[in-house]
């Protein structure tokens, strides 16, 4: 049996006055994705669990099985170990994003797509100013970066940037234990990138500075149980994102590199299916990760996350689907990680729907792969880490 995980990372959404009333996922011409819901299984899951922020780092677990609950260390801690950034059992682990910041508001969380070449130089001299016996920068792609603190105890209240666009920053500020430390670190990192030579070319060319850092995603380095103990499955992970890539080797699942996969609306989608055919001759199961719909929903453009999802089906749901179709004993599943509704500019915990068909699963006759069709379809998993023991051993 071969096995194939497409995730259209936040494809999800809300009915858009833009799109005639309609969400994107409705919107969309879905062929390949439309006909496994025709012959197969249409469902609703929970990947965001009670209690939990609906961050990437907590729906991708439960889509590769595992119960954050048990499992959930925090998102910094995956990037660490995708990056294989070594840290101490007491060292604290830091998403740092540069983000612009104007008039006390959040502008920009992403610091205009800053590239890489320009952030590194920023991250370095971060290192260079800031750096001591307990602090060290580790610089990423374009604006996502790490930190790590040796020792302490954060168990701190960090907002995610990605949640307080056009909003106060003075009110999101890190709360709880060491919150002021981590202020302070923000504080002076602010006043060496605001001075910053890198950040006086950007606004010569009209582009957002690089303004400030901001901290958040804490958490230590944890372990997964691997990935073939606990389904008796060889797996693969094909991404553009390093959180995604941590989950995937501590979780001891073969990652495959894509040359071109941003992790943006312009990453390489014929590349990634192309890479997934490759990938599942060589394993029994590849999951597929595309994250443009979910930075089109951040950034609210409703039609380019169309496009993008347009593009996930015909690239990488066409070819995989075809190939499985071929053979006589296979299975392939599309659903969206989490919901990044357009006019919130943010995730949400709500449901997400799934479509799934192939050997031994039974078509229920739905039409086409929506929010909507799903609710109505009365299957429901409410227990997200459950959805891919139901996939990998569902019977007829």
């Amino acid at each position: 049996m071969k096995y194939a995980i497409v995730v259209m990372d936040g494809a999800a959404d809300e009915p858009l006055a833009e799109l005639g009333g309609l969400t994107v996922l409705e919107k969309a011409r879905i062929p390949h994705t439309d006909w496994i819901t025709r012959r197969g299984r249409l469902g609703l899951v929970r990947t965001v669990p009670e209690g939990f922020a609906p961050g990437c780092e907590v729906a991708l677990m439960s889509v590769l099985g595992y119960d954050p609950e048990v499992y959930h260390k925090g998102r910094a801690p995956l990037e660490a170990a995708a990056r294989g950034i070594r840290t101490g059992p007491e060292d604290w682990i830091f998403r740092c994003n540069l983000v612009t910041t104007a008039d006390g508001l959040m502008v920009d969380c992403t610091a205009g797509r800053i590239e890489t070449v320009q952030a590194f130089k920023l991250m370095e001299d971060l290192n260079e100013r800031l750096s001591d016996e307990k602090i060290r920068f580790y610089p990423g792609e374009s604006y996502r970066h790490l930190m790590v603190y040796r020792g302490g105890n954060f168990n701190s209240e960090l907002a995610s940037p990605y949640d307080i666009i056009d909003k106060p920053i003075a009110k999101y500020l890190p709360r709880g234990r060491h919150g002021k430390i981590l202020s302070r670190i923000m504080e002076q990192a602010a006043k060496i990138l605001q001075r910053h030579q890198v950040n006086q070319v950007r606004l010569e060319l009209g582009e957002n500075q690089a303004s400030n850092i901001w901290l958040w995603g804490q958490g230590r380095q944890g372990q997964l149980e691997s990935f073939r103990r606990r389904f008796g499955q060889r797996g693969a992970v094909i991404t553009g994102v390093d959180l995604l890539r941590g989950l995937a080797r501590l979780a001891g699942m073969k990652i495959v590199q894509v040359e071109g996969a941003t992790g943006y609306l312009d990453t390489n989608y014929q590349g990634k299916g192309e890479a997934a055919l490759a990938a599942l001759a060589e394993n029994d199961l590849v999951l597929v990760h595309a994250a443009a719909p979910d930075e089109a929903g951040h950034e609210q453009l409703a039609a380019e996350k169309v496009e993008a999802v347009e593009r996930i089906d015909k690239y990488i749901v066409g070819p995989l689907l075809e190939r499985l179709q071929g053979q006589r004993e296979g299975r392939i599943m599309v659903l969206p990680d989490h919901s990044t509704p357009i006019g919130r500019r943010t995730h949400t915990e709500d449901p997400v729907p799934f479509t799934l068909a192939g050997a031994e699963i039974v078509g229920a006759g739905q039409e086409s792969f929506s929010e909507a069709n799903a609710a109505e379809s009365g299957f429901r998993i409410e227990k997200g880490y459950e959805l891919m023991e139901y996939f990998l051993k569902v019977k007829r």
